[in-house]
Order: C-alpha cells, then sequence, then structure tokens
C-alpha cells in the first residue's frame, strides 16, 4: 500500500520510531547543553564550586574587555584565511591532477589522504619533532640559514608552522571531496566543450570550475569549521607559545574557562565564537548556493 493509503495513526507510528530516536539524541548533546551553556554565561561558576550565582550580562561586558581574546580571535582569523586558500587551493590542484589518468593515481590518493587519520595531538608532536630536530639537523648540515633554529621558537615562523601543519593534514581530505566533484562531472559537456575548440584553460575556467561549486561550498565549509576550531595542534605544537603569539581564540577560551577558572566568561567568549563561526559559514553557504549551476 502506497504513502497516500496509510492512516494518520500508522504514518505517527513510523514517525516516532524512525525520526523520534535521532531528534531525542540530538537534543540530548546539542540542544540541552547548548541552553545550559547559555545559562552559565549569566552565572559567576568557576568551574568548581557548587554554587552559580546569576550576575546577569556582566559576562559578556568582560567579553569586549578582554583584550587578549580579541588578539586570538584576529589571528585565528589570519590563521583562518590563509588555510582556506592553501587547504582548497593545493586540493583542488591535486584532484585536478589525479582525475587525468594518471598512473598510480590511487596510490597518490590513499598517500596524500594519509594525514588526515593522523590525530592532532599525535600530528603537533610529530611536527614539533620535525620542526625542532630534523630541519634544525639538516639546516646545520647544509648551512641553510631559514632551517638553523626550530621555527617553534620564532614567533613569526611559529605562526606558519601552524598554517604548514593544517595544510599538510586537510589537503588530502578535500582532495578526495574534489575528485567526487571531478568524477561527477558530464563527460558529454566536456566532450562538447573540446569539439568546439575550447582550449584546457578555457574548459577549466568556464566549465569546470562553475560546476564545481557545490564541491567548493562543502570544502570551503568544511575548512572554516575546523580551522576555527583548531585546538588539539595548536596545543602539541606551539602551546601558544612563543610568548603567546601563537595562541589561537579556541585555546584561548580553554585557558580562560578551565586554567584561569573564570567559567562564565569563558562560556561567553565560546558562544562569541560560536555566532562568528555560524555567520561566516553561513554567509560562505548562502553565496556558494547562489553560483551553483547545473549542467
Amino acid at each position: 500500500m502506497g504513502t497516500m493509503g496509510r492512516k494518520p495513526g500508522e504514518k505517527l507510528k513510523n514517525l516516532c520510531i524512525f525520526a523520534l530516536p535521532g531528534c531525542l539524541i540530538f537534543c540530548a548533546v546539542v540542544i540541552v547543553p547548548f541552553i545550559y551553556g547559555f545559562y552559565l554565561t549569566l552565572t559567576d561558576w568557576n568551574g568548581v564550586s557548587q554554587t552559580k550565582n546569576l550576575i546577569g550580562f556582566s559576562n559578556y561586558i568582560s567579553v569586549f574587555q578582554d583584550k587578549e581574546f580579541w588578539l586570538s580571535m584576529a589571528l585565528t582569523l589570519k590563521y583562518v584565511l590563509f588555510s582556506l586558500i592553501l587547504v582548497n587551493g593545493i586540493a583542488f590542484i591535486l584532484a585536478y591532477a589525479l582525475t587525468n589518468g594518471l598512473k598510480g593515481q590511487n596510490f597518490f590518493r590513499t598517500g596524500f589522504f594519509t594525514p588526515n587519520l593522523i590525530g592532532g595531538v599525535v600530528l603537533g608532536f610529530i611536527w614539533q619533532f620535525v620542526l625542532s630536530r630534523v630541519l634544525v639537523n639538516f639546516g646545520h648540515d647544509t648551512g641553510w640559514g631559514i632551517f638553523s633554529t626550530s621555527w617553534l621558537s620564532d614567533p613569526n615562523k611559529a605562526f606558519w608552522s601552524l598554517v604548514i601543519v593544517t595544510v599538510w593534514q586537510l589537503s588530502g581530505y578535500m582532495m578526495l571531496i574534489y575528485i567526487a566533484g571531478f568524477t561527477g562531472l558530464s563527460s558529454d559537456v566536456l566532450e562538447a566543450a573540446s569539439i568546439d575548440g575550447a582550449t584546457g584553460f578555457q574548459r577549466l575556467k568556464n566549465i569546470i570550475l562553475p560546476l564545481m561549486v557545490p564541491s567548493f561550498v562543502i570544502c570551503l565549509f568544511l575548512t572554516l569549521s575546523r580551522a576555527f576550531m583548531v585546538y588539539d595542534v595548536n596545543l602539541t605544537l606551539t602551546g601558544g607559545e612563543p610568548y603567546g603569539t601563537t595562541r589561537l581564540v579556541a585555546m584561548h577560551v580553554y585557558e580562560k574557562a578551565f586554567t584561569s577558572r573564570n567559567y562564565g566568561v569563558g562560556q561567553a567568549e565560546a558562544l562569541f565564537l560560536f555566532l562568528i563561526v555560524a555567520a561566516i559559514s553561513g554567509i560562505q553557504i548562502y553565496i556558494g548556493k547562489k553560483k551553483e549551476v547545473e549542467a
């Protein structure tokens, strides 16, 4: 019997069986903690004591007065910008190269994806060893001044170390999404363009890039969300040092809430971070969806 002939009671039963468990779990792990977190922003809780005194919106005022939070936010925006461009640029180039019948392309796909399987904590320690030991010894042996000292001890180079590790980790994952986009392109459209005399660059600019917009939307969203929320690599690779010049906003929020035991302010800063990420991601998705075209 089709769905049109089902009784309302049967529809409600199926809805409860299939949708209700997922809705309850979503509410339990997302909605309820979010509401409780907002409640904590209105208290003076230190994260340990049993008493939570309501203090209104004082914590939000403290957020605007916290210069270190906004400095870390500015640094994070810089980190996100460079990571976004480099990750997606490299991932797109790799995907383009590995969907053109290159010999051994499946092996290269696996190799480029492998860094994404390494946890952020382990990844930070690995690159800490590479930057502090391997490259320093290499610089001493070859006389290359750029590697003579650890990048992690230099404020400017330490920031770029974070970017390099992020690009190394995420490019392979985004590459697979772009590969899926390339394999979904209509071969008829590309063949028709070739017959009409379109060059490789013209095909890329006028056909491939517009049709790849859905893949760009997904990859940009994933890169944005992961870059804004990065904490594990930041902790194990630089620890926010030297002199606090690589302390990204997620680390600052954590230290404010748990190290300084100022949980109310820390939770308020986390809420601000959520709103900023949601706004940027929403705008990115809206603009991307408007540019989508169909073959």
